[in-house]
């Protein structure tokens, strides 16, 4: 089942408050006394770090996971129709568009019932509600969410086994998404779509009539298409108005006065307690100084957030400079096989200083292209030229697979360096990747998924290539750490190919773009935004 969903008693506008929640995760605290409350109709972005427990609180309002002893810390205002994705599409014989109508339980159990009750007026009741939520038009509204998640006309008939898993979590929100609950609940949606996609949703969700609250690291997903951000830090929750630049400045205000009010309250003390020292023995003195003692005492430490510190990225370059052009691909076909051409005539350039972002839909060829690039796929004609001594760092979400299960990260650090390397040294490597000491012992399955495109990435530098080519880098990355990627890039004096839908991180460090689409590959001559407004226009026609 795609999509989950939950009701609570006779309908009412949706509301989620959530009051002095406490919750541990193997005596670790996540909450310790946090509140909220979410209005009707408010899009809201919750952010946090990875490992501070969003995903955990969207379990707890789905009642997925428990709340200790019982408590009554998250309420759901009564008649909420509360959906999420609980899970990806099986691969079975079921179409796309079956799947996703069926999502919509209410429907789906009307239809059924309409088609064997025979009960009069059991039957109009049945066909009054289908009326209220306009079943019959169901399957156009599916029609434009499946296009606007990327899918074509002709996939919504052909079998959800034909799809990849991304593809078919892709069917899942376009599930949810088709059902429009109440309350809305997207967990890292935009980490299961391209660029495209990405800006489709995000139309998608401002327009959306009810509720959303949507875990996102996607700083231009939260600043264009939220309300209200509800951010989760040193185990509290705070709901600040707007999108996420919004709150960064209102945390920039709030530590200001924090600073403030303690440089003035040290001073304060530092004037009692001067007070105190020089006249606490003297007798004429002593009740004034007794009194301002008691001042002391009553004063409540002004604390201000230590902030948590991200570990950087780093890509050394190379010691030896090639000249350009650096790489050249010219007249290719590009694909798996004589039956699967995936992009024709393909001719293009990569010099020492590229900054690429290359764009196009999900499917169009965008991983054939750096795939072939990077020499993992043979071109099927055409010419590769590169001088021998080139080295590419290659990244894709792919490899998280290919790490070695039953090894620990230090094995995978200690592989990659010179035979002789003491483990010094290899520690020392895992410690500037960001793995501490109690860290680099841990067995790779067991590490998640943002720790795990850490090691690759690191991996990845200790070759210094001459060129990175990263595919998706950022899905498994919280936005501290994606802010960290774009100063490693800005910093590597190699050339960038990237694929991403983080609009931001492309924006940060690309200066030119390669559009992927019908079958070729080649320069785009607009920037970002240009490419943006034409997606737009395309959806909007």
């Amino acid at each position: 089942m795609a999509l989950a969903i939950k009701r609570y008693g006779v309908k009412a506008p949706p509301m989620l408050t959530i009051s002095n929640l406490d919750y541990r995760i193997q005596g670790r605290p996540l909450f310790q006394g946090a509140s909220a409350q979410i209005a009707a109709g408010w899009k809201v972005g919750l952010i946090g770090r990875n490992g501070t427990g969003k995903s955990t609180l969207l379990r707890l309002i789905r009642e997925e996971i428990s709340e200790p002893s019982g408590d009554d810390s998250i309420r759901m205002n009564k008649g909420a129709k509360l959906g999420w994705v609980a899970q990806e599409v099986a691969a079975t014989d079921d179409t796309i568009m079956d799947v996703v109508l069926a999502a919509d339980t209410e429907r789906d159990a009307l239809m059924k019932a309409s088609e064997t009750e025979t009960d009069p007026d059991k039957l109009g009741d049945i066909h009054a509600r289908l009326i209220d939520i306009d079943a019959w038009n169901a399957d156009t509204r599916a029609a434009k969410v499946l296009n606007g998640l990327g899918f074509s006309d002709e996939d919504f008939y052909r079998a959800t086994k034909e799809f990849s898993g991304g593809w078919r979590m892709r069917a899942a929100i376009a599930g949810v998404l088709v059902s429009e609950p109440d309350v809305l609940l997207l967990d890292e949606p935009t980490n299961y779509l391209d660029l495209e996609g990405a800006v489709w949703l995000e139309g998608y969700l401002k327009k959306y009539p009810h509720t959303v609250i949507m875990v996102s690291h996607d700083r231009e997903m939260l600043n264009r298409s939220v309300t209200h951000t509800l951010a989760l830090e040193h185990q509290k929750l705070t709901v600040t108005s707007g999108g996420y630049d919004d709150w960064m400045k209102m945390q920039a205000i709030k530590n200001a006065q924090l600073e403030s009010q303690k440089a003035k309250q040290d001073a304060d003390r530092a004037h009692l307690q001067a007070f105190v020292d020089r006249f606490k023995a003297k007798a004429s003195k002593a009740r004034q100084a007794q009194s301002r003692v008691k001042m002391l005492e009553k004063m409540q430490d002004i604390s201000i957030p230590i902030a948590e510190r991200t570990t950087p990225f780093s890509f050394p370059g190379p010691k030896e400079k090639l000249a350009p052009p650096m790489l050249e691909i010219e007249k290719a076909n590009l694909g798996y096989g004589d039956d699967a051409v995936i992009l024709k005539d393909v001719t293009l350039r990569l010099d020492p200083d590229d900054r690429i972002a290359i764009i196009g839909a999900n499917g169009q060829g965008k991983t054939t292209l750096v795939k072939s690039i990077a020499e993992r796929l043979p071109l099927m004609s055409g010419t590769r030229k590169a001088p021998k001594a080139i080295r590419i760092g290659y990244f894709s979400q792919d490899q998280l697979d290919e790490l070695t299960e039953g090894e620990t990260v230090l094995n995978h650090i200690a592989r990659a360096l010179p035979k002789d390397t003491p483990e010094s040294k290899t520690r020392a490597t895992a410690a500037a990747m960001g793995f501490a000491y109690e860290k680099v012992g841990t067995n790779v399955e067991k590490l998640s998924g943002g720790e795990k495109v850490r090691l690759l990435l690191g991996l990845m530098s200790i070759e210094k290539p001459h060129v990175l080519i990263l595919d998706e880098p950022t899905s498994h990355l919280d936005i501290d750490s994606r802010e960290a990627l774009i100063y490693a890039l800005n910093d590597f004096p190699g050339a960038v190919l990237l694929i991403t839908h983080d609009v931001y991180l492309a924006e940060a460090t690309a200066d030119r773009l390669w559009l992927v689409n019908n079958g070729r590959a080649k320069r785009y001559d607009g920037d970002l935004k240009d490419y943006r407004k034409l997606v737009m226009a395309a959806d909007r026609g």
